[in-house]
């Protein structure tokens, strides 16, 4: 993601009151001791992208957003839609993740609606944004297969694992449409396009881990 017009989705209601500045800024630094964090951030530095003291920063924000990724000026965390840990470090994963994209594709076009498209797979795929336990919370997942659980047949495990791939696609999917709704060079359909043509080299790509966390 980049400039004012991008942003990740808030993964929780507005309704709770937030964090001030100073709380979301040390959950910040909580974040930094968790692997996949300390992980992506080596693979930036050794990508020769390092990242400065205030490369991830808490701000208030006025757009519905958790947080967003700027080429120049780093990562911002939407400390006014905070409200416990686990989305501070999602925020923190997920963008981590666009500037790794950001910094290892020199011609990467923010305002290209398949670059952005490509980096959003990637964020929400790698990041853990579709985990299920996320999608119940957000009332997606609708406890789908459960009829499934009783039996302990391979067949049935098959369907379960398939089930669960789907969820997970469909997911990455849904938040890669509405991060490009905030990309003013993506018409809805040129979005929806841009998702399709580069959905499988872009799913598929776990880079800087070895398969999909």
């Amino acid at each position: 993601m980049e400039e004012e017009a991008m942003g990740s989705e808030s993964f929780f209601s507005n309704a709770n009151r937030g964090k001030t500045i100073e709380e979301c800024q040390e959950m910040i630094q909580t974040s930094f001791t968790i692997p996949m964090v300390k992980f992506l951030r080596e693979h930036l530095d050794k990508s020769g992208c390092y990242m400065g003291n205030n490369f991830i920063k808490a701000v208030n924000c006025e757009k519905e957003v958790a947080g967003g990724y700027v080429r120049g000026k780093g990562i911002i965390v939407c400390s006014n839609h905070m409200n416990i840990q686990d989305e501070v470090n999602q925020v923190v994963i997920h963008e981590l993740i666009h500037a790794y994209d950001d910094c290892r594709a020199k011609n990467l076009d923010w305002t290209n609606c398949a670059h952005h498209a490509c980096s959003e797979i990637r964020a929400g795929h790698l990041s853990g944004d579709c985990h299920y336990k996320r999608e119940l919370l957000r009332g997606f997942m609708k406890l789908r297969g459960q009829e499934q659980v009783s039996s302990g047949s391979s067949e049935t495990q098959v369907n379960k694992k398939y089930s669960f791939i789907m969820l997970v696609m469909e997911c990455v999917r849904r938040r890669v449409l509405m991060s490009l709704k905030g990309n003013p060079n993506c018409s809805e359909a040129a979005a929806k396009d841009a998702t399709d043509t580069v959905w499988d080299v872009c799913y598929n790509d776990t880079k800087p881990f070895d398969r999909a966390p």
